[in-house]
């Protein structure tokens, strides 16, 4: 009678190295799920101390180079089920932002705005002025005007712009006439001094209704390891636009400015409950030197943006940028 060797060990089939498995990439298909959920429900993550929730909006897009990422680990691995999964965030990502991938309408539109915040270091603003007019805008919004730099822009944009309304350090240059112009309190509480930085005019473009135009530059934010993503003052003054918005008697309105802030981050929703948020193109315009992130913003109600686009780099931080609107 043969015998058993009771050291046997029972061995557990496994995947031939060159084909698939479906055991294999559990951890990186719950990865790939749990961004595409972040993708969808970026809300989800809490706005604690350090506001985590409004760091991952802000560079919501950024979350999609997760998938080449994961599929070459998915490849490498020879996962099925991560593949699969991979499905997930790539159907998210499209649904959120590949319509901004799609060219702009070739249709009519009624207004060309550039917004730019121009830095209060800028060396060359008859530079920048000329640079702006090139996207031959009805109206030109300019945030960071410095009271020494302010005669040099008016000077330089008066030719085309014989209208021009600058409260602080914000100001509205115009094609047609200004009316009902008047500062707009966006101060958070805990700033002290003097800190002008919202303005609105009424504008009638010829042949069509007024529109109320809002320019404003919110406070910065900051980023910090002990502190996190320091938004507080702008959530503030966020508030107090938002609440100037939903106040104002005229249908139509347009509003530019540095906002610091991009239309996915929940900071911005007491504005953004207001207007119209999305156009067509990403227009990231923040840093110049490598854009990341659009918290430049042209926003409307009662009207359509139909088209939007970074320009050219001037001596800012920031790059200009343009949009076409549509009642």
């Amino acid at each position: 009678m043969s015998q058993v060797d009771s050291s046997a060990v029972a061995v557990t089939p496994t995947v031939p190295e060159g084909r698939w498995g479906w055991r294999r990439g559990r951890v990186l298909a719950s990865l790939a799920v749990g961004v595409g959920g972040l993708l969808v429900f970026p809300s989800a993550v809490p706005d604690m101390a350090g506001r985590p929730g409004s760091l991952l909006e802000t560079f919501l897009p950024w979350l999609g180079l997760a998938v080449p990422v994961f599929l070459v680990l998915a490849i490498v691995r020879r996962s099925a089920v991560a593949l699969v999964a991979l499905l997930l965030p790539v159907a998210a990502w499209v649904s959120g932002f590949g319509g901004l991938l799609l060219p702009a309408e070739d249709s009519a539109y009624d207004l060309t705005v550039v917004q730019h915040n121009v830095s209060d270091e800028n060396a060359d603003p008859a530079g920048t002025a000329r640079a702006l007019m090139k996207a031959r805008p009805g109206l030109i919004a300019l945030e960071e005007v410095t009271a020494g730099a302010l005669d040099v822009y008016a000077a330089t944009l008066a030719p085309d712009y014989p209208h021009h309304l600058v409260v602080g350090t914000v100001g509205l240059w115009s094609k047609y006439p200004l009316n009902g112009a008047r500062p707009v309190d966006i101060k958070p509480d805990g700033i002290v001094g003097a800190w002008k930085r919202g303005l609105r005019a009424e504008v009638r473009v010829p042949e069509k209704a007024a529109v109320a135009v809002y320019v404003a530059h919110l406070p910065s934010v900051r980023l910090g390891v002990r502190a996190g993503f320091s938004s507080g003052w702008r959530d503030e003054s966020a508030a107090l636009l938002g609440a100037a918005i939903a106040a104002e008697p005229l249908e139509r309105v347009i509003l530019l400015g540095d906002l610091n802030s991009t239309v996915d981050d929940r900071g911005l929703d007491p504005v953004g409950a207001q207007m119209n948020t999305v156009g067509p193109g990403f227009a990231f315009s923040w840093p110049a030197s490598f854009p990341v992130a659009r918290i430049d913003q042209v926003m409307t109600r009662r009207a359509t943006v139909t088209e939007v686009w970074s320009l050219p780099a001037t001596g800012s931080d920031h790059l200009p940028i343009a949009a076409r609107i549509r009642w």
